[in-house]
């Protein structure tokens, strides 16, 4: 892995292939080897001609722990791709995010769209609008002594994610603690970029993508079947449907 460093921040990133640079952001709890690497997306990039840049949020793989939710703020996390793209001299990129890594894909696309060709938002959907209303379950999760003493299904499969990925729970939790931004009809409009939003017909975490797809002038969606939150990720289907819509955008 290298490093770059944004506010003073540590972050771990990797570039494969050569091309038209993709950025890749990872979801809450995960990192860029879990949610890129493992499931196929970065040599299904590379094989088709792109450079793929991915980086570690901070918080979360070999990228800087930090504890207090302050140094997680959404507008901070999304800056952190800017200064990845200054970095490493690229003037425009694609962003694809999931999850969390959609959320700040999105903040992105929208504070610098100059920087961004188009964007694809994967595992989620119209809820991105709904309060964080499951914050305290999962806090109370990821700082339990166990797995055991989880108390929702939400709560315990982000323990069981950050414990399998070899996580700082302390620092996911300071960073689950920052609501989600606060997102209309009227703000998805001003998206200048072509957008994609990818989500499972079964994730309940993520919602409709096509719900969130409407208002943007340039969004089209995609809902992958029999997929839930954590099964979309390497599915086939969202393979096949960014490769389409990297070939138009």
């Amino acid at each position: 892995m290298d490093y770059f460093q944004s506010g003073g921040v540590k972050l771990a990133f990797r570039v494969d292939g050569a091309g038209d640079p993709i950025v890749l952001v990872h979801g809450f709890a995960s990192t860029h080897a879990v949610n890129w690497i493992e499931p196929g997306w970065a040599d299904a990039l590379v094989n088709a001609g792109r450079q793929v840049v991915m980086f570690d949020l901070r918080g979360h793989g070999g990228s800087d722990d930090l504890y207090d939710a302050l140094d997680y703020d959404r507008g901070l996390m999304a800056a952190d791709i800017l200064a990845l793209l200054d970095h490493l001299r690229i003037a425009q990129a694609d962003i694809m995010g999931y999850s969390l890594g959609a959320m700040l894909s999105l903040r992105f696309a929208m504070d610098h769209p100059d920087r961004c060709r188009s964007v694809v938002l994967a595992g989620v959907g119209d809820r991105l609008f709904a309060p964080s209303g499951q914050i305290e379950p999962v806090v109370e999760a990821l700082l339990a002594d166990s797995l055991h003493d989880a108390k929702t299904p939400v709560g315990r499969a982000f323990r069981a994610f950050a414990d399998k990925n070899g996580q700082d729970r302390e620092a996911l939790a300071a960073c689950y603690q920052v609501p989600r931004d606060k997102l209309t009809d009227a703000d998805l409009a001003r998206v200048e970029v072509p957008v994609l939003v990818v989500a499972g017909d079964r994730d309940e975490i993520a919602g409709s993508a096509e719900r969130l797809a409407e208002p943007i002038p340039k969004g089209e969606a995609v809902t992958i079947p029999r997929r839930d939150h954590m099964r979309t990720v390497g599915d086939p289907t969202y393979k096949q449907a960014v490769l389409a819509f990297l070939q138009k955008a």
